[in-house]
């Protein structure tokens, strides 16, 4: 029991619903056909619009065609371990989940496309280690790790300035939420200042819920 307590088994759990889904979607139409895209349950903005909010939860777990999921798959299953480690099981699990719906959001907002990935929640796991890199600025591991991560984010949001069919809002939106969810949730190693944690719940709601509003509206 306990060597399953010291593995991150809230990572392999996540990406072994990814793969199944993915499977069962390759054998009843294919994970490039917007058809089952849209039945499988992506982020599709008239259909949130109409009521079907779970849309903003179930993006993370499809992918559109084998080199997106094997892209996030594998940076999940790096990155997922270090979060997981350094949170622990069930704060990972959160930050990826409301770090993922807040991406989802950002993306029924701004962006109008069909789409689908755990990249919007993999962006909060990169704002998760923001948050370390802020609150634990004296330690010098974790600091360093911090910085490693913010150049692999700036990198990152710099290509998808670039590359056409990437979510950028997404991408930027789950960054956000996890950042601040990491506060909220706090880590399990040293105490988070209770001020902090509560602007940043306050930050939380008050984005999601803006977001919420802005994208049932469609102005943007």
């Amino acid at each position: 029991m306990s060597r399953l307590k010291d593995k991150p088994f809230v990572t392999y759990g996540l990406l072994a619903i990814m793969v199944v889904v993915f499977l069962v979607m390759t054998a009843v139409g294919g994970t490039t056909n917007p058809n089952t895209l849209v039945e499988f349950g992506a982020k599709y903005n008239p259909a949130i619009r109409a009521g079907e909010y779970w849309r903003l939860i179930t993006p993370m777990f499809i992918h559109i065609g084998f080199t997106h999921i094997l892209m996030n798959g594998i940076t999940l299953y790096f990155i997922g371990e270090y979060v997981e480690q350094l949170f622990g099981h069930w704060r990972f699990l959160l930050i990826f989940l409301v770090s993922g719906i807040v991406g989802n959001l950002a993306s029924f907002t701004f962006s109008y496309g069909l789409s689908a990935g755990a990249s919007t929640a993999i962006f909060g796991l990169f704002g998760a280690f923001m948050m370390l890199g802020e609150s634990f600025s004296k330690n010098p591991v974790i600091t360093s790790m911090a910085k490693t991560f913010l150049l692999f984010i700036v990198l990152n949001i710099g290509t998808d300035l670039f590359v056409q069919g990437i979510d950028i809002a997404g991408h930027i939106g789950g960054l956000v939420g996890g950042f601040l969810v990491a506060y909220v949730v706090g880590v399990g190693f040293a105490k988070v200042s209770p001020v902090k944690r509560g602007i940043a719940g306050v930050m939380l709601v008050v984005i999601s819920v803006g977001l919420f509003i802005l994208g049932m509206q469609g102005n943007l």
